[in-house]
């Protein structure tokens, strides 16, 4: 037996797999599953039934998967597979000889024919199938699975898409069944590239007796026990007995119904495929990050809403190829998010990888019935309900009606279903609907692309910044793994963009081990993050943050427990406002209990205030004061005024204020403090600065101060003292007067 292949080693040989399902895409698209084939029938004569019934004949054969798998096992999978798939392709140039036995022999020897190349073929393919399975199980690693299916998706929708277009110009310019022949044959030439690619894809070595002596009844009953299995199998059976006669038919819906010419229906298909190869990697990667369920219930959702589109489209006009086009690109998006979606939960979540033997074999026997039940149902219905003719309100009736109604059911029964399997990843499909509908999920996708091949540290630090820009729970994975970048300032950028987003769990506890770290400079940064982002459930780690050794870091934590308004850590922060020396810390300690509204703390923050020489920290004091007492919001908007046209903007305010103090002491209108208030608004106006602000320090020691509360009055006569002692000099103490002034209406 092989020794078993290394994960390095089987993604090193993913490209040959890729490659040979990128040239089996043309083979499929020319010859039994594209619109080429359909069309190929039509022209013969066939009805639908009898095209149905040709068609049932691929997926019922998968039947045999049941009674050989053992034998395929002890033969190898890759040796099955090869010779077996070889067989497929030279059956399949068996059909280019049609034209001339229909010439010979007539159109029912011509339809048995074809019945007997397309049974051979299908037995072939079935044999090749159900080797494939457990051996892409083998040779695809389950942590790549998404992204390989995406990648393998992609070039096998980009060849099919080139294949398609050709067939289209082929059929639009040419008659007879000659132009089917040309390019089954173009189909065949590629299906033998495909053969020789496989080749090179490791893996599928023989077992011997021993190992597939088990895969027998007593597994197979085993296999029928496991209810999640089943319940994804018979989601999955819906699903193909929805989406597989409406797809088998729709090239001639859209010739009968929608009157599109045969050349621009096999072109139709190219609407297909762009849908499939430009979501392809984005299905892939959002599989493998957020698990396969949430991408398959999408792929679930959008497959349900396609026979709804096909319904409504209008027909007959000039408009309907490219409504049709349109329509036929959501097909594309909603088949690959089905495909690896569903895919993906097979290989990694339903089967056990040491029981694939047992499964896979009933898993593709069993699509093999729906298929082929679908098939022959898709045929029978459409025939039997030909004579349909009608109009319901904006639906057009006819006899495909009754086919996209049930096409439109079924996708529903089935998500109904899938949603009770328990998958590898808890994230719904609600949950995963909003990380694309949330901030701007294309700047996200930008962002994480520009994140994997930023190639320096400026790149990375520019991108990081992005990613936080976005506002997106898609970029939530890239900010993580860039806390840890070993970069200091990528780190550093890294907490910045946290902050700008919304909460998020997992992004809070990472700042959080930050904050509890050992490198101060990241955790100050990480303690003001976490204020700054507002979630509550921060507020344990910035209490422990208070007893770091860094000075930093307690200022910080402090400032954001406030932001937060955490009114358990007000007795603490009052403590240490008290009897903290340093003055940093303090300014710190008096702006948190500012924003917590701790007017006990003014007795406090006063003299501080006095004692501070800083012009911006006298500003963050006093704007703790005046967030005590009032709404911050005049404060700022005075004080940002002020650096303009001081005297002017003073004056102004203090006319407004002489207005409401009218209003507040109406039995006072002509007293000693309204003249002083209207002399000094008249001042200021003037630009008389010093005279002005006396004049207003004046008129704040007149204000009726028992009248007034305990805080209020504490701040006014500290203003009116300090307005002696500094005049213009400190301006703070102006804006703090007119501001308290202003808040008294409020008591």
């Amino acid at each position: 037996m092989d020794q078993e292949l290394t994960t390095v080693e089987k993604i090193r040989r993913l490209p040959w797999s890729i490659g040979a399902w990128a040239a089996n895409a043309v083979f499929v698209q020319l010859t039994f599953f594209g619109s080429v084939f359909i069309l190929f029938l039509s022209e013969l004569g066939l009805s639908k039934t009898e095209i149905g019934f040709l068609l049932s004949l691929l997926p019922f054969f998968g039947l045999i998967a049941l009674f050989i798998a053992p034998a395929v096992a002890r033969f190898g999978y890759k040796r099955t597979h090869l010779v077996f798939f070889t067989g497929r392709k030279i059956i399949t140039a068996f059909l280019l000889f049609t034209p001339w036995v229909m010439s010979q022999f007539g159109p029912r020897f011509t339809l048995a024919y074809v019945i007997g190349i397309v049974a051979f073929f299908a037995l072939c393919r079935s044999i090749s199938m159900t080797a494939i399975y457990p051996w892409s199980q083998e040779y695809v690693p389950s942590s790549v699975r998404g992204k390989y299916s995406a990648l393998n998706n992609i070039f096998s929708s980009l060849s099919g898409f080139l294949a398609v277009a050709g067939a289209g110009y082929v059929v639009g310019h040419s008659t007879g069944l000659g132009r089917f022949t040309v390019l089954i044959g173009v189909g065949v030439l590629f299906g033998i590239v495909s053969i020789w690619a496989f080749l090179f894809v490791p893996g599928g070595a023989p077992k011997d007796k021993t190992q597939t002596a088990k895969t027998s009844r007593q597994d197979l009953k085993a296999t029928l026990k496991d209810k999640r299995f089943l319940r994804y199998m018979a989601g999955a059976g819906m699903i193909t007995l929805a989406v597989t006669p409406l797809t088998s038919f729709l090239p001639l819906f859209m010739q009968e119904q929608v009157g599109l010419s045969a050349g621009n229906v096999v072109l139709l298909q190219n609407g297909t495929l762009l849908g499939g190869l430009l979501t392809s990697y984005t299905w892939g990667w959002a599989a493998d990050r957020y698990g396969s369920k949430p991408v398959m219930l999408s792929g679930v959702s959008l497959t349900a809403l396609l026979p709804a589109c096909w319904l409504l489209m209008p027909r007959q006009i000039g408009l309907s190829l490219y409504l049709a086009l349109g329509i036929a690109f959501l097909q594309g998006v909603a088949n690959m998010s089905w495909v690896i979606g569903a895919d993906r939960m097979l290989f990694v979540s339903v089967v056990p990888t040491r029981k694939k033997d047992s499964y896979m074999p009933l898993y593709y026997a069993w699509m093999g019935v729906a298929g082929g039940l679908s098939q022959l149902a898709g045929g029978w219905i459409l025939d039997a309900s030909a004579g349909l003719d009608g109009q319901f309100l904006i639906l057009k009736l006819d006899q495909y009606t009754p086919l996209l109604i049930s096409s439109l059911v079924l996708p529903l029964l089935s998500g109904a279903l899938l949603q009770s399997i328990r998958a590898e990843s808890q994230v719904s499909l609600g949950e995963f609907a909003g990380m694309f509908l949330r901030g701007n999920p294309l700047l996200a996708m930008e962002s994480l692309i520009g994140y994997r091949l930023a190639k320096d540290e400026r790149a990375t630090v520019s991108v990081t910044e992005r990613l936080g820009q976005t506002q997106s729970p898609l970029t939530v994975e890239e900010l993580l793994k860039a806390l840890s970048d070993p970069r200091f300032y990528v780190r550093f950028e890294a907490i910045v963009s946290i902050a700008r987003r919304g909460p998020d769990e997992r992004l809070l506890d990472a700042l959080i081990d930050v904050l509890g770290g050992h490198e101060p400079a990241l955790s100050v940064i990480a303690a003001w993050a976490l204020g700054r982002i507002g979630d509550e459930h921060a507020c344990p780690a910035l209490h422990a943050g208070l007893e770091s050794r860094y000075r930093s870091v307690q200022a910080h934590c402090a400032r954001s427990l406030g932001s937060l308004e955490d009114k358990t850590a007000l007795p603490l922060l009052l403590e240490r406002l008290s009897s903290e020396t340093d003055c940093g810390l303090r300014i710190a300690y008096a702006s948190a209990l500012g924003k917590l509204g701790a007017q006990q703390s003014i007795g406090e923050i006063l003299p501080l205030l006095r004692a501070s020489q800083d012009v911006s920290t006298r500003m963050e004091l006093g704007l703790a004061l005046a967030r005590l007492v009032g709404d911050e919001h005049y404060f700022v908007q005075l004080l940002r005024q002020a650096d303009a046209e001081t005297g002017t903007v003073l004056s102004q305010a203090v006319t407004a204020l002489t207005k409401k103090l009218r209003q507040l002491y109406p039995e006072q209108e002509d007293n000693e403090l309204i003249n002083l208030m209207e002399d000094c608004a008249d001042t200021l106006a003037r630009q008389q600065l010093d005279r002005g602000i006396a004049l207003l320090g004046c008129a704040a020691s007149l204000l009726p101060l028992a009248e007034i509360d305990a805080s209020r009055r504490a701040i006014l006569l500290e203003c009116a003292e300090r307005i002696d002692e500094f005049g213009t000099q400190r301006i703070e103490y102006v804006i703090l007067t007119l501001h308290t002034m202003n808040s008294i209406e409020t008591i």
